[in-house]
């Protein structure tokens, strides 16, 4: 395929497109796409209207992640976007207002991405919410190494953006603090001030950042030691974190 084609997978596409279609319907439309170079042929009539719109609006969301990771949402225009996708104009209209409602659809499936992944992690972890903070930074780190596009729309794009887009970043990072601020309070006695959750969050991120900027993301779960040194600092102390960084992960108290 011709280099930027977008190519949605079997399982993006089902994830996208939900149970409202069979089977047969994706599998027909991975098929037209496939033998067209990732677009849809012109005057495509054999598949429901709708589920066209759906799978359009999934390609115009992938080439937005793709163009933004190349050009910087200060630089991209609405055509760099249909240039990638291989849609008309009047088609990305129809599902988007301007290039900032574009963007910040693909911020928001990023960050259902993201959210449904560490929601996962955490809860297959355990009860312990230093395990459930290892799990979950571990994962962000696996989002980042295998989403890089997704991961920098979200941390390095969103900042450049608009208004908008800098607000829903904020709030994704608040929104993470206070979930670890509450995953502490759970079990630590005496936890310190909300500030220490926004302070790890504010860390981690800044890493991810500098990471993404250096294009350095073969290798990030080898940061979780060091990220949960830091964090496990705030809440536990010199001993617990120092295990953290050691790989033993002691609980406070134990032998």
């Amino acid at each position: 395929m011709p280099q930027g084609t977008i190519v949605l997978s079997h399982e993006k596409l089902a994830s996208a497109v939900g149970d409202r279609w069979s089977d047969g319907e994706l599998n027909e439309a991975i098929a037209l796409l496939t033998r067209a170079d990732g677009r849809f042929p012109a005057g495509v009539r054999t598949l429901p209207p709708d589920l066209v719109r759906v799978i359009q609006r999934e390609r115009l969301l992938a080439a937005m992640l793709g163009t933004v990771t190349e050009t910087g949402y200060r630089a991209l225009t609405v055509q760099d976007v249909l240039s990638r996708a291989g849609v008309s104009r009047p088609t990305f209209y129809e599902q988007f207002a301007d290039k900032e409602d574009c963007f910040l659809a693909a911020f928001d499936a990023s960050v259902a991405q993201l959210r449904e992944r560490l929601g996962d992690a955490v809860d297959a972890a355990g009860p312990d919410w230093r395990r459930r903070l290892r799990s979950g930074i571990g994962e962000l780190m696996r989002f980042v190494a295998e989403e890089p596009e997704a991961a920098r729309a979200v941390i390095v794009e969103a900042r450049a953006s608009s208004p908008a887009g800098l607000q829903r970043r904020d709030a994704l990072l608040d929104g993470f603090a206070s979930c670890i601020d509450g995953l502490i309070r759970e079990e630590v006695a005496e936890p310190p001030s909300a500030i220490a959750a926004a302070g790890v969050v504010g860390g981690v991120e800044s890493v991810i950042y500098a990471e993404l900027q250096g294009g350095n993301t073969g290798d990030l779960e080898s940061l979780v030691p060091s990220l949960m040194y830091f964090a496990v600092l705030a809440y536990a102390g010199p001993e617990a974190a120092a295990g953290e960084l050691n790989g033993a992960a002691v609980r406070p108290g134990a032998p």
